[in-house]
């Protein structure tokens, strides 16, 4: 990610990923992301909205620390861009019901703004060259894991893909274009039973 700033931060707070929990703040984030210091004008077709609408927005990401002014990339004085700080976020098994909940709450925003991509994509697919259409797609298969080996396989597929995330424009090769990617992998199988606990004998004192 070199010439940007980025860091990857553990989600706990319910407040935070409640501020996150929002397509317009989503759209913002990747877009900054992606392309770069912008201002509120320049991510408005991003997310969608009017500049002032965008500027409402990039300020309350910017109070959660997710993206922070960049005065260094303004054109001239006037001009108010922003950066993004944080380009990672996880998100562990959460205890607390309301920091669980938010983290539900960010995830279907952020899963919808993923399908979302990929109906536009499947809507519009003809109209793309042979070469991307050839490209593009998903795999489906049924595999029976151990934890350990599941782990292991998610960790490898990073691997994989983490050498060509190319935050900073100048580390991507001619004719790259941002392509969306998301590998899950679902248990099928339901949790396991609690196990019962055992019968006390007939006529044991209460």
């Amino acid at each position: 990610m070199s010439g940007r700033p980025g860091k990857a931060i553990k989600l706990t707070d319910p407040e935070t990923m409640r501020a996150l929990a929002h397509p317009a703040r989503i759209a913002l984030w990747q877009h900054l992301m992606l392309e770069g210091p912008a201002t509120a004008t320049e991510c408005a077709p991003a997310a969608g909205l009017s500049p002032s609408a965008c500027s409402y927005h990039l300020r309350q990401l910017g109070r959660f620390g997710f993206v922070e002014q960049d005065q260094a990339a303004a054109a001239n004085g006037r001009e108010r861009p922003w950066r993004v700080v944080v380009t990672t976020t996880t998100v562990d098994d959460l205890d607390d019901p309301v920091a669980a909940m938010a983290a539900r709450l960010l995830d279907n925003v952020i899963q919808e703004r993923w399908e979302e991509a990929r109906r536009r994509y499947e809507a519009t697919k003809e109209e793309y060259p042979a070469q991307w259409r050839q490209a593009a797609g998903g795999d489906r298969v049924i595999v029976y894991l151990t934890p350990d080996e599941l782990a292991t396989l998610r960790e490898q597929i990073r691997e994989l893909y983490r050498p060509l995330i190319r935050m900073a424009g100048e580390d991507r090769p001619a004719g790259a274009e941002p392509v969306q990617g998301a590998v899950d992998f679902v248990p099928i199988f339901g949790p396991p039973e609690e196990p019962e606990g055992p019968e006390e004998p007939e006529g044991s004192a209460p």
